[in-house]
């Protein structure tokens, strides 16, 4: 356990940027599967519906450093391709 002050505070620090980080991770990934679900189940509305949810989602948790850049690119293009190719 810490025993001075800037330690201790650390531990509340990193304990809050992981909770956020966590939230940011799971929406960001539930919104991805809802996509597939959708194109599963040939929905092509609520495909598209969820591929910009799931696409703003993506590019929020690029933005806080959740996951790279690369990362995001990838599965946004794999995604949108996904409901394209829907007919």
């Amino acid at each position: 356990m810490a025993n001075m002050k800037n330690a201790k505070k650390k531990i509340k620090v990193i304990a809050k940027k992981k909770k956020n980080n966590n939230e940011f991770k799971t929406s960001m990934r539930t919104a991805m599967k809802n996509v597939e679900k959708a194109v599963l189940a040939n929905d092509k509305d609520k495909a598209n519906d969820n591929l910009k949810i799931a696409i703003k989602r993506i590019d929020k948790a690029s933005s806080k450093g959740v996951v790279t850049k690369n990362f995001c690119a990838r599965n946004k293009s794999r995604l949108t391709k996904k409901v394209n190719e829907m007919k």
